[in-house]
């Protein structure tokens, strides 16, 4: 076990709880100790949810330890069947409560409680939370969604009505999954598609009774509906598309595969998409883009998505590549390889943000952990996925999925470059005879003296045993933020192989002078 500042995954038990707080009309009966209700506040603090999750919490003492604590789960369950009066139930442990082997599962199931109740088996100590809310989904799929076809029976077709499709995988506490929802049950609905049931997201447990009506399944999240799909396929015979739409490319290819499984002509939609990437792409303005260095870091989902608009619809390099969702950890590695790099997979920020050190970006794509990393390394950065804080759960709509998505998405990778510009122009003409305040009278006549601009700009800490000098440090500062750290690491290089203690201004040009050869 490791103590850490940051985690990008709760425990397993955390993701159950994402798809309980997604849904309507089901309760998780959690047994937990006392102290364990902190990650409600993930939920109404970061998320800004008007209500509380729908869980009871045993909160078991130190001193029931050595008392009954199946009698406490048992009571826990039967109030919260009294007070909620929920459709289903689910029960699990959290991870200090698995280690006393209550079996929450046996227990709920000896109260006969009228309704489903489905046991949760969550590995706290070899799984983490996307596993979680994947498992939980795929349970509830499987004991609510009804008995499997008879061998050889047909399908129900869809004659005599339009097409439908189930969306799957959006959960509580997703990065924009509100957002990515509404945009693509909006794109499905005007090629004439209708969807059967969204879940979890907004689902009840008599909502997943009517998953197997649906002609196909759209896996928006596969990290959290894969599993559950493929179960509806095995069960139903229903196909699922797995084509994520974001970025332009990916929503063109999803438009195709959903209009193929549907019957349907997907012209009018494409035709019609209403993106300003490709546009933007092909204009003179994007060449300022071209071959700019990007680290991208996140769940794979979103890190696999990113790295495809940035390098074939942005024109990127792509310097790093990696995922903190292990079970991707194969497709994450095939997409690096295709960028000529090794993926990282860790679950480790300190990994991270020496990999971002190492590949030397121009920008940072990531969670709100490479935003805190990328800031004091002085890097451009946006947030793509989460872990999010609750700054990227804004107010307004902001889908990244669809053709909508890909305009967000384009903002989003091309403001932090672009402000990132503006700041170092700034910067260098800050010294210009005509800007600065000492110089001589501007042609634009006199004007009030101003405080000089603060620097906001981070730095590096030196390397160990190298100090810079103010003047030095003053002169690093005109290089253009995109190569900056590449210049400090080559100077400091420079002064380390010939054993200087102190970078002045001529060690600074004579590395320029050395590396430029």
């Amino acid at each position: 076990m490791q103590l850490t500042l940051w985690t990008y995954e709760g425990p397993p038990h955390i993701g159950a709880m994402r798809v309980a707080t997604a849904m309507r009309g089901l309760h998780y009966v959690l047994h937990a100790p006392q102290g364990d209700t902190y990650a409600d506040l993930l939920f109404t603090m970061i998320e800004r949810r008007d209500a509380r999750p729908p869980v009871t919490y045993t909160t078991f003492q130190a001193r029931d330890l050595g008392a009954d604590t199946a009698e406490i789960f048992k009571t826990a369950c039967a109030e919260a069947y009294d007070r909620f009066r929920p459709e289903a139930m689910i029960v699990g442990a959290s991870c200090t409560a698995e280690l006393i082997q209550d079996d929450p599962g046996g227990l709920a199931r000896a109260l006969g409680l009228p309704i489903p109740v489905i046991p949760l088996e969550l590995p706290a100590y070899q799984k983490k939370e996307n596993w979680g809310a994947s498992e939980t989904f795929y349970r509830l799929v499987r004991a609510l969604s009804g008995p499997a076809l008879a061998a050889g029976a047909p399908r129900g077709g869809a004659e005599g009505r339009r097409p439908l499709c189930n969306i799957l995988g959006p959960t509580a506490l997703g990065f924009r999954h509100r957002d990515d929802v509404a945009e693509i049950t909006g794109l499905l609905g005007r090629l004439g598609i209708g969807v059967n049931v969204v879940a979890p997201l907004g689902a009840s447990p008599a909502d997943l009774a009517r998953l197997g009506a649906a002609d196909f399944n759209v896996v928006l999240y596969p990290e959290i509906a894969r599993t559950a799909a493929q179960h509806l396929h095995r069960t139903f015979g229903q196909p699922m598309v797995e084509t994520v739409p974001i970025g332009f490319s990916a929503t063109t290819r999803f438009v195709e595969e959903v209009a193929a499984l549907a019957g349907v002509d997907p012209a009018p939609v494409l035709d019609e998409h209403g993106s300003r990437l490709p546009w933007y792409a092909r204009s003179v303005d994007s060449t300022y883009l071209t071959g700019k260095r990007v680290f991208i870091f996140g769940d794979a989902t979103h890190a696999l998505a990113a790295a495809r608009v940035a390098r074939s619809e942005l024109g990127f390099a792509v310097v790093g590549l990696g995922t903190y969702t292990r079970e991707f950890a194969r497709e994450v590695r095939a997409e690096a390889a295709l960028h000529g790099i090794e993926a990282l997979i860790t679950d480790d920020y300190l990994d991270v943000e020496t990999a971002i050190q190492a590949a030397n970006p121009e920008l940072v794509l990531g969670t709100q952990m490479e935003r805190h990393v990328a800031k004091r390394l002085g890097l451009p950065c946006a947030v793509i996925s989460a872990p999010v804080h609750v700054q990227d759960f804004p107010a307004r709509t902001s889908p990244q999925m669809g053709f909508e998505g890909a305009n967000v998405l384009f903002d989003t990778l091309v403001h932090p470059l672009m402000m990132g510009l503006e700041e170092h122009l700034l910067g260098m003409f800050r010294e210009d005879r005509e800007f600065h305040d000492g110089a001589a009278p501007s042609h634009l006549g006199p004007r009030a003296r101003v405080p000089e601009p603060v620097d906001t700009v981070t730095v590096a800490a030196p390397a160990a045993g190298i100090s810079w000098a103010a003047e030095a440090e003053k002169e690093l500062r005109k290089i253009p933020f995109f190569v900056r750290g590449k210049a400090r690491a080559n100077t400091e290089r420079f002064a380390r192989e010939r054993d200087l203690a102190l970078i002045t201004i001529e060690t600074l040009y004579d590395a320029k002078a050395h590396f430029g050869r």
